[in-house]
Protein backbone atom coordinates (compact mmCIF):
# COMPACT_ATOMS: atom_id res chain seq x y z
CA UNK A 1 0.00 0.00 0.00
CA UNK A 2 1.29 3.46 -0.88
CA UNK A 3 1.88 5.81 2.03
CA UNK A 4 -0.79 8.38 2.87
CA UNK A 5 -0.68 11.51 0.75
CA UNK A 6 -1.31 14.78 2.55
CA UNK A 7 -3.94 17.33 1.61
CA UNK A 8 -3.93 20.51 3.67
CA UNK A 9 -2.42 18.70 6.59
CA UNK A 10 -5.09 15.92 6.62
CA UNK A 11 -4.47 12.58 4.94
CA UNK A 12 -6.82 11.53 2.16
CA UNK A 13 -7.71 8.29 3.95
CA UNK A 14 -8.58 10.16 7.12
CA UNK A 15 -10.71 12.52 5.01
CA UNK A 16 -12.63 9.54 3.74
CA UNK A 17 -13.22 8.35 7.26
CA UNK A 18 -14.69 11.70 8.16
CA UNK A 19 -17.03 11.71 5.11
CA UNK A 20 -18.63 8.36 5.84
CA UNK A 21 -20.67 7.42 8.89
CA UNK A 22 -18.74 4.98 11.08
CA UNK A 23 -21.52 2.40 10.63
CA UNK A 24 -21.12 2.52 6.89
CA UNK A 25 -17.60 1.22 7.11
CA UNK A 26 -16.67 -2.22 8.25
CA UNK A 27 -14.31 -2.41 11.20
CA UNK A 28 -11.78 -4.15 8.99
CA UNK A 29 -11.83 -1.43 6.36
CA UNK A 30 -11.55 1.34 8.94
CA UNK A 31 -8.64 -0.42 10.56
CA UNK A 32 -6.93 -0.81 7.20
CA UNK A 33 -7.38 2.85 6.38
CA UNK A 34 -6.03 3.94 9.75
CA UNK A 35 -3.12 1.54 9.55
CA UNK A 36 -2.22 2.94 6.15
CA UNK A 37 -1.99 6.37 7.77
CA UNK A 38 0.09 5.27 10.74
CA UNK A 39 3.05 7.48 11.82
CA UNK A 40 5.55 5.05 10.31
CA UNK A 41 6.42 6.86 7.09
CA UNK A 42 9.53 7.01 4.89
CA UNK A 43 10.26 10.44 6.39
CA UNK A 44 11.14 8.82 9.74
CA UNK A 45 14.35 6.83 10.22
CA UNK A 46 14.09 3.12 10.66
CA UNK A 47 15.68 1.49 13.72
CA UNK A 48 18.55 0.38 11.48
CA UNK A 49 19.10 3.90 10.17
CA UNK A 50 19.08 5.27 13.72
CA UNK A 51 21.72 2.74 14.79
CA UNK A 52 23.92 3.66 11.83
CA UNK A 53 23.62 7.35 12.65
CA UNK A 54 24.56 6.71 16.26
CA UNK A 55 27.57 4.64 15.17
CA UNK A 56 28.72 7.52 12.96
CA UNK A 57 28.49 10.10 15.75
CA UNK A 58 31.87 11.76 16.48
CA UNK A 59 33.79 10.68 19.54
CA UNK A 60 34.32 13.26 22.26
CA UNK A 61 37.64 13.64 24.07
CA UNK A 62 38.17 16.14 26.89
CA UNK A 63 41.75 17.30 27.53
CA UNK A 64 42.97 19.25 30.52
CA UNK A 65 46.31 20.48 31.86
CA UNK A 66 47.24 22.32 35.03
CA UNK A 67 48.76 25.19 33.02
CA UNK A 68 49.85 26.11 29.51
CA UNK A 69 53.56 26.30 28.75
CA UNK A 70 55.66 25.14 25.76
CA UNK A 71 56.41 21.63 27.05
CA UNK A 72 52.77 20.88 27.89
CA UNK A 73 51.55 22.52 24.69
CA UNK A 74 53.87 20.22 22.74
CA UNK A 75 52.45 17.20 24.55
CA UNK A 76 48.88 18.29 23.76
CA UNK A 77 49.78 18.72 20.09
CA UNK A 78 51.19 15.21 20.15
CA UNK A 79 47.96 13.86 21.67
CA UNK A 80 45.87 15.39 18.87
CA UNK A 81 48.26 14.11 16.20
CA UNK A 82 48.37 10.68 17.81
CA UNK A 83 44.58 10.48 17.70
CA UNK A 84 44.55 11.62 14.07
CA UNK A 85 47.14 9.07 13.01
CA UNK A 86 44.99 6.39 14.59
CA UNK A 87 41.75 7.32 12.87
CA UNK A 88 40.24 10.13 14.95
CA UNK A 89 40.44 13.61 13.45
CA UNK A 90 38.94 16.87 14.64
CA UNK A 91 36.28 18.18 12.27
CA UNK A 92 35.55 14.69 10.98
CA UNK A 93 34.87 12.11 13.66
CA UNK A 94 36.34 13.74 16.77
CA UNK A 95 35.34 16.61 19.05
CA UNK A 96 38.01 17.89 21.45
CA UNK A 97 37.35 20.11 24.47
CA UNK A 98 40.53 21.54 26.03
CA UNK A 99 40.55 23.34 29.36
CA UNK A 100 43.58 24.78 31.19
CA UNK A 101 43.49 25.19 34.97
CA UNK A 102 45.74 28.27 34.66
CA UNK A 103 48.03 26.96 37.39
CA UNK A 104 45.26 26.56 39.99
CA UNK A 105 44.45 23.24 41.63
CA UNK A 106 41.01 24.64 42.52
CA UNK A 107 40.40 25.29 38.82
CA UNK A 108 41.66 21.79 38.03
CA UNK A 109 39.03 20.32 40.37
CA UNK A 110 36.25 22.40 38.78
CA UNK A 111 37.32 21.38 35.28
CA UNK A 112 37.40 17.74 36.34
CA UNK A 113 33.85 17.97 37.72
CA UNK A 114 32.65 19.64 34.53
CA UNK A 115 34.21 16.95 32.36
CA UNK A 116 32.69 14.23 34.54
CA UNK A 117 29.28 15.82 34.02
CA UNK A 118 29.83 16.15 30.27
CA UNK A 119 30.50 12.38 30.09
CA UNK A 120 32.92 12.36 27.11
CA UNK A 121 34.22 9.13 25.62
CA UNK A 122 37.62 9.70 27.29
CA UNK A 123 39.47 12.31 29.34
CA UNK A 124 43.17 13.04 28.78
CA UNK A 125 44.75 14.62 31.86
CA UNK A 126 48.16 16.22 31.29
CA UNK A 127 50.29 16.70 34.45
CA UNK A 128 49.92 15.22 37.91
CA UNK A 129 47.56 17.80 39.50
CA UNK A 130 45.10 17.57 36.61
CA UNK A 131 45.25 13.78 36.55
CA UNK A 132 44.62 13.59 40.30
CA UNK A 133 41.65 15.95 39.98
CA UNK A 134 40.08 13.94 37.16
CA UNK A 135 40.69 10.63 38.94
CA UNK A 136 38.83 11.99 41.96
CA UNK A 137 35.93 13.24 39.81
CA UNK A 138 35.05 10.06 37.94
CA UNK A 139 35.38 6.32 38.39
CA UNK A 140 33.59 5.46 35.14
CA UNK A 141 34.84 7.64 32.30
CA UNK A 142 38.14 6.36 30.83
CA UNK A 143 41.06 8.54 31.97
CA UNK A 144 44.43 8.65 30.20
CA UNK A 145 47.12 10.55 32.10
CA UNK A 146 50.18 12.06 30.44
CA UNK A 147 53.33 13.77 31.75
CA UNK A 148 52.86 12.30 35.22
CA UNK A 149 56.29 11.60 36.67
CA UNK A 150 55.20 9.25 39.47
CA UNK A 151 51.72 7.83 38.80
CA UNK A 152 52.11 5.34 41.64
CA UNK A 153 53.12 8.01 44.16
CA UNK A 154 50.26 10.18 42.87
CA UNK A 155 47.92 7.24 43.64
CA UNK A 156 46.61 7.08 40.10
CA UNK A 157 47.61 3.43 39.64
CA UNK A 158 49.10 0.77 41.91
CA UNK A 159 51.84 -0.10 39.43
CA UNK A 160 52.51 -0.06 35.69
CA UNK A 161 50.43 -3.18 35.04
CA UNK A 162 46.83 -2.95 33.77
CA UNK A 163 44.98 -1.18 36.59
CA UNK A 164 41.58 -2.84 36.28
CA UNK A 165 40.12 0.64 36.88
CA UNK A 166 39.21 3.48 34.53
CA UNK A 167 42.79 4.83 34.49
CA UNK A 168 45.86 4.28 32.32
CA UNK A 169 48.47 6.56 30.83
CA UNK A 170 52.03 7.48 29.91
CA UNK A 171 54.57 8.64 32.51
CA UNK A 172 57.41 11.07 31.88
CA UNK A 173 59.53 9.50 34.63
CA UNK A 174 63.23 9.85 33.85
CA UNK A 175 66.35 8.27 35.33
CA UNK A 176 68.26 11.03 37.17
CA UNK A 177 71.68 9.34 36.92
CA UNK A 178 72.27 10.49 33.30
CA UNK A 179 71.25 14.03 34.29
CA UNK A 180 73.95 14.10 36.99
CA UNK A 181 76.50 12.71 34.55
CA UNK A 182 75.65 15.49 32.09
CA UNK A 183 76.10 18.16 34.77
CA UNK A 184 79.51 16.67 35.65
CA UNK A 185 80.55 17.00 32.01
CA UNK A 186 79.47 20.63 31.96
CA UNK A 187 80.99 21.36 35.39
CA UNK A 188 83.80 18.82 36.03
CA UNK A 189 84.19 20.01 39.63
CA UNK A 190 80.50 19.61 40.40
CA UNK A 191 79.96 19.54 44.16
CA UNK A 192 76.39 20.78 44.60
CA UNK A 193 73.23 20.78 42.47
CA UNK A 194 70.46 23.34 42.92
CA UNK A 195 66.83 22.30 42.60
CA UNK A 196 63.83 24.65 42.69
CA UNK A 197 60.57 22.80 43.19
CA UNK A 198 56.88 23.03 44.08
CA UNK A 199 56.29 21.23 47.40
CA UNK A 200 52.67 20.61 46.42
CA UNK A 201 53.50 18.71 43.21
CA UNK A 202 54.07 14.99 43.70
CA UNK A 203 55.99 14.77 40.43
CA UNK A 204 58.47 17.39 41.65
CA UNK A 205 58.98 16.01 45.16
CA UNK A 206 59.40 12.52 43.71
CA UNK A 207 62.22 13.73 41.46
CA UNK A 208 63.86 15.48 44.42
CA UNK A 209 64.01 12.25 46.43
CA UNK A 210 65.56 10.32 43.56
CA UNK A 211 67.99 13.14 42.76
CA UNK A 212 69.17 13.34 46.38
CA UNK A 213 69.68 9.59 46.59
CA UNK A 214 71.59 9.31 43.32
CA UNK A 215 73.73 12.40 43.96
CA UNK A 216 74.67 11.14 47.44
CA UNK A 217 76.14 8.01 45.86
CA UNK A 218 78.68 10.26 44.13
CA UNK A 219 79.29 12.59 47.05
CA UNK A 220 77.33 15.43 45.46
CA UNK A 221 75.00 17.61 47.55
CA UNK A 222 71.54 18.74 46.47
CA UNK A 223 70.36 22.15 47.64
CA UNK A 224 66.57 22.25 47.26
CA UNK A 225 64.56 25.47 47.46
CA UNK A 226 60.74 25.46 47.44
CA UNK A 227 58.68 27.83 45.30
CA UNK A 228 54.97 27.68 46.06
CA UNK A 229 54.02 29.80 43.04
CA UNK A 230 55.55 30.75 39.71
CA UNK A 231 55.99 34.25 41.12
CA UNK A 232 58.32 32.80 43.78
CA UNK A 233 60.69 31.15 41.33
CA UNK A 234 63.03 34.10 40.73
CA UNK A 235 63.66 34.68 44.44
CA UNK A 236 64.09 30.94 45.00
CA UNK A 237 66.71 30.44 42.30
CA UNK A 238 68.61 33.58 43.30
CA UNK A 239 68.93 32.15 46.80
CA UNK A 240 71.16 29.43 45.32
CA UNK A 241 73.85 31.91 44.34
CA UNK A 242 77.25 30.83 45.65
CA UNK A 243 75.85 27.53 46.94
CA UNK A 244 75.64 25.34 43.81
CA UNK A 245 77.54 24.65 40.59
CA UNK A 246 74.51 23.86 38.41
CA UNK A 247 70.72 23.98 38.65
CA UNK A 248 68.61 21.04 37.56
CA UNK A 249 64.99 21.61 36.50
CA UNK A 250 62.44 18.83 36.24
CA UNK A 251 58.99 19.12 34.69
CA UNK A 252 57.74 21.07 37.68
CA UNK A 253 54.90 23.13 36.25
CA UNK A 254 55.44 26.23 38.39
CA UNK A 255 59.12 26.26 37.51
CA UNK A 256 58.68 25.61 33.80
CA UNK A 257 55.97 28.29 33.63
CA UNK A 258 58.52 30.79 35.01
CA UNK A 259 61.55 29.56 33.08
CA UNK A 260 62.42 33.04 31.90
CA UNK A 261 62.99 33.92 35.57
CA UNK A 262 65.23 30.87 35.92
CA UNK A 263 67.18 32.02 32.87
CA UNK A 264 67.56 35.58 34.16
CA UNK A 265 68.98 34.39 37.47
CA UNK A 266 71.18 31.81 35.73
CA UNK A 267 72.91 34.48 33.64
CA UNK A 268 73.27 36.79 36.66
CA UNK A 269 74.89 34.04 38.75
CA UNK A 270 76.82 32.38 35.89
CA UNK A 271 75.32 29.03 36.86
CA UNK A 272 74.09 26.68 34.08
CA UNK A 273 70.55 25.34 33.90
CA UNK A 274 70.15 21.68 32.95
CA UNK A 275 66.57 20.72 32.06
CA UNK A 276 64.40 17.65 31.54
CA UNK A 277 62.62 18.92 28.44
CA UNK A 278 63.85 20.23 25.10
CA UNK A 279 61.58 23.28 25.12
CA UNK A 280 63.47 24.69 28.11
CA UNK A 281 66.64 24.94 26.03
CA UNK A 282 64.99 27.52 23.81
CA UNK A 283 64.04 29.40 26.99
CA UNK A 284 67.43 29.51 28.70
CA UNK A 285 68.76 26.07 29.64
CA UNK A 286 72.30 25.19 28.56
CA UNK A 287 71.26 21.59 27.96
CA UNK A 288 68.30 19.27 28.29
CA UNK A 289 68.41 15.51 28.59
CA UNK A 290 64.94 14.05 28.50
CA UNK A 291 62.27 12.33 26.54
CA UNK A 292 60.59 13.67 23.44
CA UNK A 293 57.56 15.63 24.69
CA UNK A 294 55.84 15.40 21.32
CA UNK A 295 56.45 11.65 21.23
CA UNK A 296 55.01 11.38 24.74
CA UNK A 297 51.87 13.14 23.54
CA UNK A 298 51.57 10.94 20.46
CA UNK A 299 51.82 7.79 22.57
CA UNK A 300 49.10 9.19 24.82
CA UNK A 301 46.95 9.90 21.77
CA UNK A 302 47.42 6.39 20.45
CA UNK A 303 46.45 4.94 23.82
CA UNK A 304 43.34 7.12 23.84
CA UNK A 305 42.45 5.91 20.34
CA UNK A 306 42.55 2.32 21.61
CA UNK A 307 39.91 3.29 24.16
CA UNK A 308 37.77 5.04 21.55
CA UNK A 309 37.92 1.83 19.54
CA UNK A 310 36.43 -0.11 22.43
CA UNK A 311 39.29 -1.20 24.67
CA UNK A 312 38.89 -0.62 28.41
CA UNK A 313 41.37 1.72 30.07
CA UNK A 314 41.92 -0.80 32.87
CA UNK A 315 43.14 -3.37 30.32
CA UNK A 316 45.94 -1.12 29.05
CA UNK A 317 49.17 -1.04 31.09
CA UNK A 318 50.71 2.30 32.00
CA UNK A 319 53.89 3.14 30.13
CA UNK A 320 57.03 5.21 30.07
CA UNK A 321 58.91 6.12 26.90
CA UNK A 322 62.33 4.64 26.21
CA UNK A 323 65.34 6.69 25.24
CA UNK A 324 66.64 10.11 26.16
CA UNK A 325 67.41 12.97 23.78
CA UNK A 326 70.13 15.58 24.37
CA UNK A 327 69.59 19.16 23.20
CA UNK A 328 72.21 21.86 23.88
CA UNK A 329 72.58 25.61 23.35
CA UNK A 330 75.97 27.16 22.59
CA UNK A 331 74.51 30.64 23.18
CA UNK A 332 73.22 29.87 26.66
CA UNK A 333 76.44 28.05 27.54
CA UNK A 334 78.50 31.10 26.56
CA UNK A 335 76.25 33.36 28.63
CA UNK A 336 77.17 31.47 31.81
CA UNK A 337 80.85 31.11 30.87
CA UNK A 338 80.82 27.48 29.67
CA UNK A 339 82.32 25.97 26.52
CA UNK A 340 80.40 22.85 25.61
CA UNK A 341 82.73 19.79 25.61
CA UNK A 342 83.20 17.94 22.34
CA UNK A 343 81.76 14.69 23.69
CA UNK A 344 78.58 16.54 24.69
CA UNK A 345 78.32 18.09 21.23
CA UNK A 346 78.76 14.69 19.59
CA UNK A 347 76.03 13.16 21.73
CA UNK A 348 73.57 15.97 21.09
CA UNK A 349 70.58 15.33 18.86
CA UNK A 350 70.31 19.07 18.27
CA UNK A 351 72.73 21.94 18.79
CA UNK A 352 71.22 25.39 19.07
CA UNK A 353 73.67 28.17 18.17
Amino acid sequence: MQPCRQKGGVSIFKELLMKFQPAALSGALAAALLAACSPSTPNEPSPTASSAAAAAAPKRVAITAIVEHPALDTIRTGVIDGLRENGFEEGKNLIVDFQSAQGSTANAAQIAKKFAGDNPDAIVAITTPSAQAVAAATKNIPVVYSAVTDPVGAQLVKDFNPSGTNITGVSDQLPVGPQIDLMKKLKPRLKAIGYVYSPGEVNSTSVLKRLEAKAAEQGIAVVAVPAQRSADVLIAVRSLNGKVDAVFTSLDNNVVSAYESMYKASVEMKIPLVASDADSVTRGAVAALGMDSYGLGKRTGRMTAEILNGKKAGEIPSETLDGLELIVSKKHAAEVGITLPEDVLKEAKEIKE
